[in-house]
C-alpha cells in the first residue's frame, strides 16, 4: 500500500501494483479554504440539488474550479500517470453533509465512462479531514487488474450513484483513505471502491478529478456532464471547451479572479 509521497518510478510501480497512490500536502491551506467557500457558493446556487451531486453540469463554466483542477501541483501529479498532454475529462464535488450523507456503493469508474481507450487517472482531493467516521473513500488493493464488471442497480438504499457492481466484494480487503485537507489520491479507473454513509457531525467533502491523456477520445456524443478542458501539450484527437471569463457577481469570487 502507498500512503506517503513518493516519486517517479516508485510511485509508479505502486500504483501498478495497488491501483492507489496517496500525495500528502499538495495544495495549500489558503486554496483549499477557496475551495471549502466554493462548494457552500454552488450550494447557495444550486438548493435543489444534493450537494454529494455538485457535479460537471454546474462546474463547466466556473472559472475557479478550472483554476482549482489546473492547478500545477495536481496537474503534474496527472502527468505523472498519463503523460505530458493531458486534459481534463470530467470532474465532481461530493460533499457529504453532516449525519445525513449518502453512500457511494462499490463500483469501478470503468462502468461509467465513454473513453477509447480506457487511459484516465482520478485525483481525489480532500477538502475536509476524510476518515472511517465521516464516510471516507474505500478501496480494494488490487482489484483494479481484473476487468470491467456490469453494474447492477440499487433501489433499497439511497446512494449517491444508486448502483453497484454486480460482484461479491469482500469488505474485509478494502483500506480506508484516511486524509487530510489538500492531500490527494490516486487511484485507477478499474479499482473497486465505495465509501460509507455520513453519520458524524462532521462535513466530508473531496473532489473527484479525471485527468485523461490527449490520445485518449471521449466517444460519447451525448454527454452533457462531460467538461473537456486542454490542460497541458499537444490537443490529440478531442475538441476542448473554450476556458471561461470570470464576471463579477455571475461567478464565485477567488483570489486572482481578475
Amino acid at each position: 500500500m502507498t500512503t506517503t509521497n513518493q516519486t517517479g518510478t516508485d510511485t509508479l510501480e505502486a500504483y501498478r501494483r495497488d491501483g492507489y497512490a496517496i500525495f500528502r500536502d499538495v495544495l495549500d491551506a489558503d486554496l483549499i479554504a477557496e475551495a471549502s467557500d466554493h462548494v457552500s457558493w454552488l450550494e447557495g446556487r444550486h438548493p435543489g440539488v444534493r450537494p454529494e451531486q455538485l457535479g460537471h453540469m454546474f462546474l463547466r463554466d466556473d472559472p475557479f474550479w478550472l483554476r482549482l483542477v489546473g492547478d500545477d501541483r495536481l496537474v503534474d501529479i496527472a502527468q505523472l500517470f498519463v503523460g505530458p498532454d493531458l486534459a481534463l475529462f470530467a470532474s465532481h464535488y461530493i460533499s457529504k453533509p453532516p449525519r445525513s450523507g449518502q453512500p457511494v456503493l462499490w463500483h469501478q469508474d470503468s462502468a461509467f465512462w465513454p473513453l477509447e481507450p480506457m487511459e484516465v487517472v482520478t485525483l481525489w482531493l480532500a477538502i475536509d479531514h476524510s476518515t472511517p467516521e465521516n464516510g471516507c473513500v474505500r478501496l480494494v488493493p488490487g482489484s483494479h487488474t481484473m476487468q470491467t464488471q456490469a453494474m447492477r442497480e440499487v433501489t433499497e438504499v439511497a446512494s449517491v450513484l444508486g448502483q453497484e457492481i454486480a460482484v461479491e466484494v469482500d469488505e474485509a480487503d478494502a483500506v480506508d483513505m484516511v486524509l487530510r485537507p489538500g492531500d490527494v489520491e490516486v487511484h485507477h479507473p478499474r479499482i473497486v471502491h465505495g465509501s460509507n454513509a455520513n453519520t458524524s457531525p462532521h462535513r466530508r467533502c473531496g473532489l473527484t478529478i479525471r485527468y485523461i491523456p490527449t490520445s485518449t477520445r471521449i466517444t460519447g456524443d451525448e454527454q452533457p456532464y462531460i467538461s473537456a478542458f486542454l490542460l497541458r501539450g499537444d490537443p490529440g484527437v478531442n475538441t476542448y471547451q473554450p476556458w471561461p471569463v470570470y464576471e463579477e457577481g455571475k461567478h464565485f469570487p477567488f483570489r486572482g479572479a481578475r
